[in-house]
């Protein structure tokens, strides 16, 4: 942690944007330049609802079992109407969602250098919220598929030298402002008690070295922590230290399997986030572009 490059400052004091500060005019345009034939993918999950009169289903312990209640009115008036009524929970396995820069908090900050009573309330995020990035955020994504046609073991420490291996095997050469999209066949949302794999602090270094703006994929944090290592290095790390914002929950199988129907695994990334404020996280769809 002490080595550990840290981005805090690097965009001025101020900042809300973090790497997606690399997403330069000539970043956004070599990811638009990859559009060539209109083809699109989704990475979003496909959420599931449950009716909110059915209370707040809640586990045993205590955590949300769904990521969207919602209850349905019919307003009665003409022409015939419907409602719904949606509560959210953001940050649930079962929903895509983008993690802004508020989301986590080092020694009492946030990004970069925010105390954290300053940069958030009663009332909502008021520094560092998902909607920072309301304009939209477009460059190229590339896929690293770290376990084609198949899935990462339980407990997999996802090293840098992972990352490299995935990236020759794709032919890919990662480059300053790209979006990096990853799979490993997992599904954290029905995992259930099984060991998860994870990122270590390497493959979050690598990630600086390459100027990576964005962070998507079907796994994150390893649960539990791999010994040795950071706990939850790409919470921790990339998001905290580096302010790479995260897409958590992200659906990587019809991206991988086009990929290798085309045979390039780059693609125009377009993330756009809904222009609600205050918040430490927005739901979002993804959308590659071939």
């Amino acid at each position: 942690m002490e080595t550990f490059p840290n981005n805090w400052g690097r965009w001025g004091e101020d900042d809300q944007l973090g790497a997606v500060n690399l997403i330069t005019a000539e970043a956004r345009a070599r990811g638009a330049a990859e559009a060539r034939t209109g083809r699109t993918v989704s990475l979003a999950r496909v959420t599931p609802i449950a009716p909110l009169t059915g209370g707040p289903m809640l586990t045993s312990m205590g955590a949300a079992s769904t990521g969207v209640q919602t209850i349905m009115m019919f307003t009665g008036d003409a022409p015939m109407a419907m409602a719904e009524v949606m509560i959210v929970t953001t940050h649930h396995p079962e929903i895509t969602h983008l993690d802004g820069l508020s989301h986590m908090v080092a020694d009492g900050q946030v990004y970069p250098g925010i105390a954290r009573a300053d940069s958030s309330g009663p009332t909502g995020v008021r520094h560092g919220s998902a909607d920072a990035f309301g304009d939209g955020i477009l460059t190229r994504g590339v896929l690293l598929d770290l376990a084609p046609g198949g899935t990462l073991p339980d407990h997999h420490p996802v090293t840098a030298d992972d990352l490299d291996a995935a990236a020759v095997r794709g032919g890919v050469d990662v480059r300053s402002g790209d979006a990096l999209i990853v799979r490993a066949g997992w599904d954290r949302a029905t995992a259930g008690d099984r060991n998860l794999p994870g990122m270590t602090s390497g493959a979050v270094r690598w990630m600086h070295d390459h100027g990576i703006s964005l962070y998507g994929g079907d796994i994150g944090d390893a649960r539990p922590p791999i010994p040795g290592d950071v706990p939850g290095a790409l919470h921790r790390l990339a998001l905290t230290r580096l302010a790479i914002p995260l897409l958590d929950g992200v659906r990587a199988e019809e991206l991988a399997a086009v990929c290798a129907e085309l045979g390039r695994y780059t693609f125009m990334l377009v993330v756009a986030v809904p222009r609600i404020a205050g918040t430490t996280g927005l739901p979002v769809n993804p959308i590659a572009v071939f």
